[in-house]
């Protein structure tokens, strides 16, 4: 078999991710006055079969004294390498299911937290349940008020007739791009969207109840990528299996492992075109004229903002001026250390960092990023406002040119590490969506006439 064999139609699996639901389990244990407690549990019954799986796989790499490679005895590696196994199995259950897992129970139980989960400690052992506990802080509910009908001064555009041309040569190009686009699989600045499943050696299904929906970016790196060679040329519904080390390296790299994956292409966002009606779709346009004016939002400068910027920053000003909100000193402490790592990465640093006044616009900014957060999150709860796959569709559109990024206002988790993009899971994107998606919710309100 092939590292990357393909399934004939006659062998394909229900694209719907599993029950997982009905597999893991999750508490929250509140500790007043800010701080909440998760445990999302993995059944003792999924543990031993990953864990039996991954001794089988180790067969294959381990040598030890008295057996030739591939003879070492299953009950030897099971007794003899314990920690080895569950060190990575702690790292592999985490990111193949446990984080999609978390954000699904977050936003489906509507919790208020004001900050990401922090992963605090991990319990697993063979025979027994494993517990993925987190904690983050607890966010106070805010009473929303009547909000759609505060009074708000949209900024205006500039009126050069040059930002019109802009916007049409625009459109034009970009219109052409999807008259010369042919479907022929994925290619370099391309989004995917997978499932996976474990399988055994002979492509036998592994708890198909596990299997995880993840998205992840062709990007033109300079450092080779397995993971963009596994994808390459792949075109939506291929389904196969594969031994590729891009996966197992991003699920684990403590034990040298070749996990055997069945993966299927769900959903594709080509690169080579902006797809205007996802845009209209995304933002509730209906004309031509309509989506003319909207992009001139993101051509339109005062003083180096953009109109867009300008008016999503201006719509929660407002908001957070009827919406008061204390938030704990640690909470903006720690936005700041995130704040600070991202500076550092700036050519720039060095200037921002000797102003005098340096330390307190951090302090200003880290506490406005925070109120901002807990508002969208709790809004979006009170609106009943939720994240679907094309929302992440509509989203994932708006990375694909430069000056268009100007309209995502909450940006994607750095998906970068050692130089190559690594996926994401669809859960922890929708979270991220979920915000965009509240500031476009509450601007079009804002705007309504």
């Amino acid at each position: 078999m092939s590292l990357d064999t393909p399934i004939n139609n006659t062998q394909q699996l229900d694209s719907a991710v599993g029950a997982i639901n009905d597999v893991l389990d999750f508490k929250v244990i509140d500790k007043p006055p800010y701080l909440s407690q998760a445990t999302i549990t993995v059944p003792a019954t999924i543990v031993d079969t990953l864990y039996q799986q991954t001794a089988i796989n180790q067969q294959h790499h381990i040598q030890t004294q008295g057996f030739q490679r591939g003879n070492v005895p299953l009950s030897y590696i099971q007794q003899n390498f314990k920690t080895n196994l569950t060190s990575h199995l702690k790292e592999f259950i985490l990111k193949y299911c446990v984080i999609n897992f978390l954000y699904t129970k977050i936003r489906s139980q509507k919790i208020m937290a004001a900050d990401e989960p922090r992963l605090t400690s991990i319990a697993l052992e063979p025979n027994k349940d494993a517990q993925f506990n987190f904690e983050w802080t607890q966010a106070n509910p805010i009473t929303i008020h009547e909000w759609k009908y505060f009074p708000f001064k949209a900024p205006k555009r500039k009126n050069y007739k040059d930002l019109d041309r802009q916007v049409e040569t625009f459109i034009k190009e970009e219109r052409n791009h999807l008259k010369d686009w042919h479907d022929e699989g994925l290619v370099i600045g391309d989004w995917v969207s997978f499932t996976i499943t474990l399988a055994k050696q002979d492509n036998t299904i592994l708890l198909e109840q596990l299997k995880q929906n993840f998205w992840f970016k062709l990007d033109n790196e300079e450092v080779e990528s397995p993971l963009r060679k596994l994808f390459f040329g792949k075109k939506k519904g291929d389904l196969f299996y594969t031994t590729n080390n891009g996966l197992q390296e991003y699920f684990s790299d403590q034990l040298p492992i070749s996990y055997n994956f069945c993966v299927e292409i769900i959903d594709i966002v080509p690169h080579c075109y902006f797809c205007f009606e996802q845009f209209k779709s995304h933002f509730r346009i209906k004309t031509n004229k309509d989506m003319h004016k909207k992009l001139i939002e993101v051509c339109s400068y005062r003083n180096d903002i953009s109109q867009r910027l300008a008016m999503v920053q201006d719509a929660l000003k407002l908001l957070l001026y009827k919406h008061p909100i204390i938030v704990p000193k640690q909470l903006v402490l720690r936005q700041q250390d995130t704040l600070l790592r991202t500076i550092r990465e700036n050519p720039d640093y060095n200037v921002y960092r000797k102003q005098k006044d340096f330390q307190k616009q951090l302090q200003r900014l880290a506490e406005k990023q925070v109120k901002e957060t807990i508002f969208l999150n709790q809004l979006a709860y009170h609106e009943n406002i939720g994240a679907t796959d094309e929302d992440i569709k509509g989203y994932l559109n708006l990375t694909k040119r430069q000056r268009i990024k100007e309209f995502i206002y909450c940006k994607l988790p750095n998906l970068k590490r050692e130089g190559n993009t690594v996926p994401i899971s669809t859960q922890e994107l929708k979270h991220t969506c979920l915000r965009d998606k509240t500031i476009n919710y509450i601007i079009y309100h804002l705007t309504k006439k």
